[in-house]
């Protein structure tokens, strides 16, 4: 089993079962231990935003600001850098403890030794 999981996350509120399956994949893992490392890409970058995971719903799922508290309490949640600048959302406009990095960054992470990848 990989010791490190990298998720990147291209869905929000236009694919929510996707989108909710990656959230809940993330937190899943980082509670079972694993080093998960959240990317939000498209239309996940607005879940960077404080108080926009509240403002998603979906029936059967657990709420989305619990597993982004969840994923940012024991692993690193990642907005991307042009997604972020599309949609004009700045370092000081995320939620604490969401940084914002680049392509070259998610490659590094996502090529690492004991890695694995997933893209929702």
């Amino acid at each position: 089993m990989a010791k490190k999981l990298v998720i990147k996350v291209t869905a929000g509120a236009d694919a929510p079962e996707r989108c909710s399956q990656a959230f809940t994949v993330a937190a899943v893992a980082a509670a079972s231990g694993v080093e998960v490392s959240l990317w939000l890409t498209g239309e996940s970058a607005w879940f960077a935003l404080p108080g926009r995971a509240a403002e998603f719903e979906l029936p059967h799922s657990a709420p989305l600001p619990d597993l982004l508290d969840s994923v940012l309490a024991a692993g690193r949640v990642t907005l991307c850098t042009q997604c972020a600048a599309r949609r004009d959302i700045t370092e000081k406009d995320v939620v604490e403890g969401v940084r914002i990095a680049g392509a070259q960054v998610f490659v590094q992470e996502a090529l690492a030794d004991d890695t694995q990848a997933l893209v929702y």
